[in-house]
């Protein structure tokens, strides 16, 4: 097990993921999110082994997220990408695991396949603002901070998870997993938000150097300062924006990053 297949796991689970924000239904865009979910355990699953093998992974990846610009041409792009991936996998109960898991979301997207009214349009790339009435300042205002912030949330996810996976401490652990649960339906709330103004977009991918901590402390004394930029900036947005809901939506992410915080003081107590 190396890290040609921890990478190719990576670029999966963003594939999965990134299809879910592209997809305007929702049944299947719920659906395939529930399966992006799986193919981070599947990661982590993989990380774990390759850390009690002596090994290390990386976060390198090569992938490019194309403009596709149908429902049928994302699924059978998906479809492909998995059928590839799963060509590097050995024989393993995890391995077993992680087929059967994947075999039934290419079930899955074949009953999709099969049904002609399920192909429509995508229209996550097309750069035309569908959420609705937003003024000019407001559009670039919210432009900006999604970009920033998808970045952020991906980052996160990858470095909590990174951490997590070397600590010895069970309370450290946990403190790891609310973080990266609470970034996943970050991530998840502005992907969906950047594929309704028609700018879907990969985050930009990780140096080594951001997950490679070797001060732990600075490191969180750092994030609590990155957390509190973002509280200024969702409360910026939720004051500023002509938008009612996306000002409430802002001021409820923003009340999130305070239990942040809070986690992240927690971890600087262990």
């Amino acid at each position: 097990m190396n890290n040609e297949l921890y990478k190719a796991k990576h670029e999966l689970w963003l594939k999965i993921l990134f299809a879910s924000f592209a997809i305007d239904d929702e049944a299947i865009k719920s659906k395939l999110y529930d399966f992006s979910q799986m193919a981070f355990r599947h990661m982590k699953w993989i990380g774990e082994t390759i850390l009690r093998q002596g090994q290390e992974y990386n976060y390198d990846r090569d992938m490019m997220l194309y403009k596709r610009q149908s429902v049928f041409e994302v699924l059978r792009s998906l479809k492909e990408d998995i059928l590839k991936t799963q060509a590097l996998y050995g024989d393993s109960v995890l391995f077993g695991r992680i087929k059967s898991d994947e075999t039934y979301l290419l079930e899955y997207i074949d009953a999709l396949l099969a049904d002609t009214q399920n192909d429509k349009p995508v229209e996550a790339f097309t750069m035309q603002n569908r959420y609705g009435r937003l003024d000019a300042p407001s559009l670039m205002s919210l432009t900006m901070f999604l970009f920033e912030e998808s970045y952020k949330e991906y980052e996160l996810i990858l470095v909590y998870a990174y951490m997590q996976a070397r600590t010895k401490s069970v309370a450290e652990f946990d403190v790891f997993q609310d973080l990266i649960d609470e970034s996943h339906f970050h991530l998840k709330s502005f992907g969906n938000l950047m594929a309704q103004l028609g700018i879907l977009a990969l985050p930009r991918e990780l140096h080594e150097m951001t997950y490679k901590i070797s001060d732990l402390k600075k490191f969180i004394e750092d994030g609590i300062k990155e957390e509190e930029a973002a509280k200024e900036m969702c409360r910026e947005l939720s004051s500023s924006i002509n938008d009612e809901k996306l000002s409430k939506f802002f001021e409820f992410i923003d009340a999130q990053e305070n239990y942040h915080i809070e986690l992240m003081k927690r971890l600087l107590d262990e």
